[in-house]
């Protein structure tokens, strides 16, 4: 059984779209003022946007398991293993790097504010998209769908033949 999800409210969307924006802004303009050779940044950057799809692949599995759809557990785990790497990787680049230690602090936080952003947004997405009114059309579009499907997963339904009535 689904728990009931309600849509978020605006502020919160916005507000999620903002921390997403704001930090992946922030970081961005950070790695471009900063005083480092250009695969320096091209390291930060993409730690950045590996750590923002790890953290929207977690948020994902996470969300599947809670709602009863089937997500291994080799899936869930990578999904863990990679946000826990991008994180790392982050951590230990700024741990080696010749940036002062105010700079260090303030990609730290950026990316902070990005993952959670994006997280936030995920699941606002998630929560939207869920609480859409499904019409009469859409819905049996849907079990028309599964029903030849549903049919080839059982041959017993696949060769009752239907029964008339008159």
């Amino acid at each position: 059984m689904k728990p009931q999800v309600q849509p978020p409210s605006f502020a919160f969307v916005a507000v999620s779209w903002t921390a997403l924006l704001l930090g992946f802004a922030a970081y961005l303009i950070g790695v471009w003022n900063a005083n480092m050779q250009l695969n320096e940044r091209g390291y930060y950057f993409t730690v950045l946007v590996y750590g923002l799809f790890a953290a929207v692949s977690v948020q994902k599995s996470v969300r599947d398991r809670v709602e009863d759809v089937p997500v291994t557990s080799i899936y869930y785990g990578l999904c863990w293993l990679s946000a826990l790497l991008a994180v790392g990787l982050l951590c230990v680049g700024l741990y080696n790097a010749t940036l002062a230690q105010s700079e260090k602090g303030f990609f730290g936080m950026a990316y902070a504010l990005a993952l959670f952003g994006a997280i936030a947004v995920q699941k606002n997405t998630r929560d939207i998209t869920a609480t859409k009114p499904v019409t009469l059309e859409a819905r049996l579009a849907q079990l028309r769908e599964e029903a030849p499907k549903a049919s080839a997963l059982n041959p017993a339904v696949a060769s009752e033949t239907p029964v008339r009535r008159g």
